[in-house]
């Protein structure tokens, strides 16, 4: 009789919800196609945009690694949709609407699998060998392009490519070889996008937009004294700093008891000493430009400008790190004992209007070569978006230089996969090949889209491509033509993508998919979703737990409570204290 009194054995705390089984990676599905048919009218030329506004700022864009950051997923499941946007995005720079709308096509096929009660595993092994193949036949297709003019017009056109797709897409005939001249500007072996700094200017036309040979970074604060300091030098050495070169009240930071008062005018003539040795020591080091991180006062503004000198101060340290890049300088954190060797140098400096704002470039940098894009626009909003698709055509331009193999865009390179994949399904038996050719319909997601988007009939244009990819190998590179209805040769149309853009989609998409599959049980407890949530015995965790300030009394050892633990143990007169665990 005792054994079968014996009570349930309680794992989870009181509240907490747990779902499992099949109904759980229906439901995982389902979260992560509702994802899916956010962005999915975004996709390619006929793309719409999404205006997201999180109540404080309006974002216009039809980037899907944007509108999935900003979308704010909740679902624990349909966030890996969102990471694998990013790494997309971190990895590639384009594609990133792409690699979600597959992931969730290929959940949406093995949807039926789960439902009639095969294993998650074998859907899994079947997912990941149709995901080698595909990976695989991309690398096949790949076309080689290295050398001279040609692999100029290999980048230019993959840059057009992806900005096809973007708000800017009427312009890419002028910022898809600026793009290209920008990286083409930097160090091959490297190819730090870092150095390629993107600066936005309201106002003007977006024609109006240019590359600078260099850095340029808009004019800082400047105080009197400015204006009579020279704005353009050839080839100048330049002194950049970490100090402040300013004034300094040192008797307001230190106790000085003086007993004469005659000793107090020593004083504020130290202080003068200080500030005037550092000056001396920036002109004594040669430099013609002097840049700092920190504030350069009115009286070093004024010094500079009487001995012919160009200084600011309160430059970004962004900025900063791409000047001391680009000119071979070392930021100094004195003014003291400065070395020739620390000094920067540049062929050109001038300080550009541009629009409304003043600009300082330098041209001609010999340590590591650098580049600017400055970017105009009517509104904020326009610019933002200009900048984003800048980004993305830089990041493409970047791995098709250094791969140099490209594959048709345009929903050919998918179809071509879907159909080898199909292929290879009959050769395998057993339940895999049902998986195997689920997958290679799940690819079809693409052009299908494309098609969708551009309002034309998705079934009939998907036939078309059927048929002409099945005919013969002439047909391997026929995509969607979102220009006329129906099919076109999209390699002939210049429509490229670098292979390694097409090999990290598959890739990312199917281990996404794998990832959402293999999760079987989900366990949520609401109460350490609260901010603040305490733990069971009381301790609050939260901003204001502060340690064991969750109880009343005295804590371990006979110390005082800490934190938010009341307002015990407090220094006599104090009622509260401030910041973090204050009252």
């Amino acid at each position: 009789m005792s054994m079968m009194m014996q009570p349930g054995i309680i794992l989870l705390r009181e509240g907490t919800d747990t779902s499992q089984g099949k109904a759980q990676i229906i439901s995982n599905i389902n979260a992560c196609a509702a994802v899916a048919e956010t962005i999915k009218t975004t996709l390619g030329p006929r793309g719409m945009d999404k205006l997201i506004f999180d109540g404080r700022k309006v974002t216009i864009s039809n980037d899907g690694a944007t509108i999935m950051r900003l979308l704010d997923v909740v679902h624990p499941a349909a966030k890996t949709l969102v990471d694998i946007s990013m790494s997309q995005d971190a990895e590639v720079g384009d594609g990133t609407t792409s690699v979600v709308l597959i992931a969730a096509s290929i959940l949406d096929e093995m949807k039926s699998f789960v439902e009639d009660g095969l294993h998650p595993q074998i859907i899994i092994r079947g997912i990941r060998k149709a995901a080698n193949l595909a990976v695989q036949r991309v690398k096949d297709l790949a076309v080689s392009m290295r050398g001279g003019d040609e692999a100029r017009q290999l980048l230019v056109t993959c840059a057009g490519t992806a900005l096809n797709s973007k708000l800017i897409s009427n312009h890419k005939d002028m910022f898809a070889p600026m793009v290209v001249d920008a990286v083409s500007m930097l160090d091959p072996q490297l190819l730090d996008l870092d150095l390629v700094g993107i600066k936005k200017v309201s106002g003007g036309s977006v024609r109006q937009s240019f590359l600078v040979e260099g850095v340029a970074f808009k004019k800082t604060f400047s105080y009197a004294g400015f204006e009579q300091q020279p704005k353009k030098f050839s080839d100048p050495d330049i002194l950049l700093l970490n100090v402040e070169l300013e004034l300094k009240s040192e008797k307001e930071n230190a106790e000085i008891r003086i007993t004469d008062p005659d000793q107090y005018q020593s004083i504020v003539d130290a202080e003068w000493r200080i500030i005037y040795d550092k000056l001396e020591a920036c002109v004594a080091s040669g430099a013609k430009i002097i840049l700092s991180k920190l504030p350069i006062g009115d009286l070093a503004t004024q010094y500079f400008a009487d001995r012919d000198l160009f200084c600011a101060g309160r430059v970004t340290n962004e900025d900063m790190m791409r000047v001391a890049k680009a000119t071979g300088g070392v930021v100094q954190c004195t003014c003291h004992d400065i070395q020739t060797s620390a000094l920067g140098h540049c062929q050109h400096f001038e300080e550009r209007q541009v629009g409304d704002e003043r600009y300082n470039l330098f041209t001609g940098c010999p340590r590591s070569r650098t580049a600017t894009i400055v970017l105009r626009g009517g509104s904020e909003q326009f610019i933002d978006e200009t900048h984003r698709s800048i980004h993305d055509a830089l990041c493409i331009v970047k791995r098709a230089m250094r791969s140099g193999e490209v594959v048709a865009g345009g929903g050919a390179i998918e179809m071509e996969v879907s159909k080898f994949v199909r292929e290879e399904a009959r050769k395998i038996e057993g339940k895999e090949q049902l998986i195997m050719n689920s997958m290679a319909r799940a690819l079809e997601v693409i052009p299908r889209q494309l098609a969708d988007n551009a309002g034309f009939d998705a079934t009939e244009v998907l036939n078309n491509l059927r048929m002409k990819h099945a005919k013969d190998e002439k047909g391997r590179w026929y995509g969607v033509n979102v220009d006329v209805e129906g099919i076109t040769d999209t390699f002939q149309s210049n429509v490229w993508e670098p292979a390694p853009n097409k090999v990290n989609s598959f890739a990312a998409a199917s281990e996404a998919a794998c990832l959402i599959l293999s999760i079987d049980e989900t366990v949520r407890n609401p109460r350490t979703e609260q901010p603040g949530a305490a733990d069971a015995n009381g301790v609050g965790l939260g901003p204001g737990g502060g340690g064991m300030g969750g109880r009343r009394g005295k804590a371990p050892g006979g110390m005082p409570p800490m934190g938010g633990g009341g307002r015990r143990g407090m220094p006599k007169g104090v009622r509260a204290f401030k910041g973090r665990g204050g009252a």
